[in-house]
């Protein structure tokens, strides 16, 4: 059995018409009628009923049509796939991120990517975590930098770090001791955040975080970028409650970072990507960013 019997059996099983088959493969009807029938002999069943001038399937032919049409649909993969890894050494690599995320981590993987890919040209793309996934799933993007939870079985996830949450609040070198008294403080304020729509599991987390505290946030401004939300603050419009993490990026503004020590709720940030993505760079970022500390 070789592969161009498979070929006219699809487009046979396909058009159901032994002329019609015959002339999209560009070979004349009589031989592909026998190359049909020297497959039927070799399997040692009838693929197709013939009766009246009517082609049909039999079980056995519709079977076989499924199984044939998986074996084209992963040559055609596998095709791509090698056509990849064939460019790798001078593709691109197209990297998701969060704005929450702090930049030099992914500075430095890129710097130390370039001396092992020195033709590899990288796009960044700052993107929300849905948006993310979506790109990911349609292969717009090959790498994500999100928060979980991602909610696709298509992509592959690895845990990067767990990020606490911490109160942001107007005015730098604010401090309020014990927790009563900033919780009292965040009820009567208020809240500057992402929009539902946006950022729901965010929203989810904000919830969780202010009903521990006792009260609803009174969500008066959004935005759909976290430097918006912080400017929003610093200009005194409101207070928020935001990732660890983005102390470090933003410890310009004037701003305090409040710890939430007796409210144990973080939020998983996390690289996404699809496995059937084999560029060489891929795996290479994906193991050095996910390795660093």
């Amino acid at each position: 059995m070789e592969l161009r019997h498979l070929l006219y059996f699809k487009t046979v099983a396909e058009q159901l018409h032994f002329r019609k088959a015959a002339s999209i493969l560009f070979i004349s009807q009589p031989p592909l009628s026998r190359q049909i029938r020297e497959l039927e002999t070799e399997l040692g069943v009838l693929l197709f009923t013939r009766k009246d001038k009517r082609v049909g399937l039999t079980d056995a032919g519709k079977y076989f049509k499924t199984e044939v049409d998986a074996i084209f649909a992963r040559l055609e993969e596998s095709k791509a796939i090698v056509k990849e890894i064939h460019n790798s050494e001078s593709g691109e690599l197209k990297i998701g991120y969060i704005s929450s995320v702090y930049q030099s981590r992914l500075a430095d993987a890129l710097r130390s990517m370039r001396d092992v890919f020195p033709h590899f040209h990288t796009n960044l793309f700052e993107m929300p975590t849905p948006s993310q996934v979506k790109a990911l799933e349609e292969g717009s993007l090959d790498v994500g930098i999100l928060r979980g939870p991602v909610q696709s079985h298509r992509l592959a996830v690895r845990t990067l770090f767990f990020d606490p949450f911490m109160a942001v609040v107007p005015g730098v070198n604010r401090k309020y001791r014990p927790q009563q008294k900033l919780a009292a403080y965040l009820k009567d304020s208020p809240f500057i955040f992402y929009s539902r729509e946006m950022a729901p599991h965010y929203y989810e987390k904000l919830d969780e975080i202010c009903g521990r505290m006792g009260f609803v946030p009174a969500v008066v401004h959004e935005a759909n970028n976290v430097h918006s939300i912080l400017e929003l603050v610093e200009a005194g419009l409101g207070v928020s409650i935001l990732p660890y993490s983005l102390k470090q990026k933003f410890s310009h503004l004037d701003v305090s970072f409040i710890r939430l020590d007796d409210i144990p709720v973080s939020t998983e940030v996390v690289l996404a990507y699809k496995q059937s993505n084999k560029k060489p760079a891929l795996k290479w970022f994906i193991d050095h960013y996910h390795g660093e500390k």
